[in-house]
Order: structure tokens, then sequence, then C-alpha cells
């Protein structure tokens, strides 16, 4: 939750005219800045990289912007891998980290020269399926407890998610026996985490076992990545983590363990969430109201668009545009228009008093917003717009049509127009 919206009324009104809402905007200098200051405070290791998560913001209009940007992207499906590719993302600018893995999946990853992350031990058998193993894998590590995680990832023991340390170890020995020589270890046990302590801590942890699985195996691992888990403040009151913070905690870890037994590893990251998530908004206009046993205002957008409160119980903030300083005045579910009662952006939430055509603007929906947008009751999936520094947008996704929701159908000739 900003402090601020970047844009105003009279900037939606304008570009209302010529898409119509409901729409996701989101702000270019925003997300530049951030991927600036997150480069800045990794500056120490000369090896680092950002694996974008692709399943974040799967859109080519903002992908392009992060690989200016020196940005790589973490991929987990051929989609992914072809949008990367064709974003001019390849080679060693893709991480594939993929779990339960089809052969062709590995294949077009192999292709492209992505770097291969191995989610389990098994997977050793069904990447070599795929071709020749690769010069460089990695492999995922899941260490069953961890103090630093949260709930919203779940009890590493309960995840499904990586390797145990034996399993670890067997994986990369067989590797480096079948001739693999460059070697990454990756972990993620938290989402949405605003502990400044979670990076150092699992990068602690990491970078202890490289040491002992150089000493005890002789593999020289290269890179480790931190993945993704570092949250934003979706609800008033959270404080936003502070980068540069830990930044310099990696970095103490880095210094102790790392260099203390002469050894030099790349550090990565695969955020997601703190890259786009604060910088994307879903605006939504005002269609409706109900007064039954509760207050109710309805929108033209709906859990189609942006699904993280009906299934997750999210809070994502809510502004009425043009009554920013107004005094709030009513306690209302915000409500969209699917036959399902849990298409709500937000329960009992205080309000300034709305209107009609008024228009609400939802906050911090740049993450697993549209990407996670599905067609419930014939809804289409909204356009998504990028705003400049002079508050002008490029359209950089159009609305879906219902044509587009009908193209699958094109088997069905009695179905067609």
């Amino acid at each position: 939750m900003r402090e601020k919206l970047p844009f105003s009324k009279s900037d939606v009104l304008e570009w209302e005219k010529t898409y119509p809402t409901p729409f996701y905007v989101y702000d270019e200098e925003g997300i530049r800045e951030c991927v600036k200051a997150l480069y800045a405070a990794f500056s120490w290791n000369k090896g680092y990289r950002e694996y974008f998560a692709v399943k974040a913001t799967p859109t080519p209009g903002i992908l392009r912007i992060l690989r200016d940007l020196g940005c790589g992207t973490d991929c987990a499906s051929i989609p992914e891998l072809v949008m990367s590719e064709r974003c001019g993302m390849t080679g060693h600018h893709i991480m594939f980290s993929s779990n339960e893995t089809r052969v062709d999946e590995y294949e077009e990853a192999l292709k492209l020269g992505a770097i291969i992350n191995l989610d389990d031990v098994t997977q050793i058998e069904q990447l070599e399926r795929a071709g020749q193993l690769p010069d460089t894998i990695c492999c995922r590590y899941n260490p069953g407890s961890f103090e630093n995680t949260n709930g919203i990832m779940g009890h590493a023991y309960d995840s499904k998610f990586g390797m145990t340390y034996e399993q670890l170890k067997e994986a990369y020995t067989k590797l480096k026996a079948k001739g693999v020589k460059h070697f990454g270890i990756h972990s993620m046990v938290a989402s949405c985490s605003l502990d400044n302590n979670y990076y150092p801590s699992l990068a602690r942890e990491l970078f202890n076992i490289a040491v002992k699985f150089r000493d005890e195996l002789g593999i020289e691992i290269s890179f480790v990545d931190l993945s993704g888990g570092i949250g934003i403040p979706y609800r008033p009151g959270e404080t936003t983590i502070d980068i540069a913070k830990i930044g310099e905690g990696v970095h103490k870890a880095y210094t102790e363990v790392v260099e203390a037994n002469g050894m030099e590893i790349s550090v990565f990251t695969e955020m997601g969430r703190y890259i786009t998530g604060p910088y994307g908004y879903l605006v939504t206009k005002v269609i409706g109201e109900k007064h039954i046993y509760k207050d109710y205002v309805g929108v033209d957008a709906t859990a189609c668009n942006l699904m993280r409160p009906a299934i997750y119980g999210a809070y994502h903030n809510i502004r009425v545009l043009g009554k920013e300083d107004a005094k709030n005045e009513i306690k209302v579910d915000v409500v969209g228009s699917l036959c399902e009662n849990n298409d709500k952006f937000a329960v009992d939430r205080e309000l300034p008093k709305v209107e009609y055509g008024d228009l609400l603007v939802i906050e911090d929906a740049g993450a697993h917003g549209h990407s996670m947008g599905y067609n419930y009751n014939g809804k289409l999936k909204s356009a998504e717009l990028l705003m400049h520094k002079d508050h002008s947008v490029s359209c950089i996704r159009r609305a879906q049509t219902m044509e587009d929701y009908f193209s699958t159908l094109d088997i069905d000739k009695e179905f067609q127009a």
C-alpha cells in the first residue's frame, strides 16, 4: 500500500476514453526505480542477477523493461520459456524452475540454453530423457524447517517443493558422475515475507551447505539462488522491507562464510511480487449498490480480474478516485457480478460514500493479478496499460474479446457464426 497514487482521477478519465474499465495500469517509473534499487543492494556481488518470476506478470511489455535493466526470467512452462525468448532472454538469462516436469518442457529449456533447476533427485532421469545433461545444473533444497518461514508458504516439511539434505547430496554426486561441471543451489521457504532477515538467514544456510559440499563431496557451488519470497505491505500499517538492509545482511553472511572459506559464489534472486506488485493497479467502476442484511457496492470488475481476495482472503487497499481525502462514511462489501459468493474485493470495508460511476482503484495488484485471471461466467480478461513518466499510457495487452473466448471452439463447426 503506497501513501499516494501515482496518477489522478483526471488521468483515468482520459485513459477511459480509449480503454473502458476494468483495466490494469502499471507504473513504469515505479518498476524501473524498484529494480535499480534491487541491483544497487546487491552490487557487491559481481555475479548477481535477478530472474524475474514470469508467473507474477507474464506481459512482454513488462518483461522487456526488466530485460533492459539486466534481469533474466524465472520460468516454469513452455509458454513462459517462449515468451522469454521472444522478449530477448535466452541462455543463462533464463532459470527453468519446474516440478513434475514433462520431457518436452525440458527439451524446450535445453534448446534455449536455460539453467535447469531440478526439483527432485528423480528428475535427473527425466531430464536425461530430453537429451544430454547440460554443463550447469541447479538443485532445489527443502530444509524441512526454517526459522523465517511463514504461513503463506506453509511449513517446509509439508511443501511439495525441493529435496532433503541427503537427497541434495545424492543429486549432486550423480550429476557430477554424469559429467555436470557447474552447480547451483536454490531454495524458497517463505512467501510474501516482510522480514528483513529472511534472505540473510536463507543465504547463510545455503552458503554453509556450499562449503560443506565442497569439502565433503568436491562439489563447487558456483551460484546460490535465494528465489523469491520477499513481500510487499498490502495492509495499512505494514512496513515495506528495506532492500538495502537485506543486501547488507546477505553480504555479511557472504563475507563470514563464503569469503572466509576462500570461495566465490554468485547470488541470484527471483522476485516477482516485490518488483511489480506495488506498481500495478486494477481500475474499476461502480455500477450498482445493494442493501439487504449487509450493504454492497457493485463494480464492473470481478474475481476473474483479480482472484486473490476470493481464494486467499487477500487484502487489497481500495481508493475512490477524487475522494482520497473524504471521510469514510460507509461499511460495505465491494463485489463483482459472478455467480459466486466469494466474488468480493473487500468485506466490511470502510469507504467514503460512493455513487454510480465512481472510479475505484484496487492497489498492489501488479503481481499475481491479471496473470491469475480466468473466464468463469464468460467474463473476459481486461486490458493492461503501461503508464509512462508523463502519465500517458500504452496498451501492452488488449482486452479479451468474445471471439478470443470462443477461439478454442473452432473445431465445433456447428457453433461457428
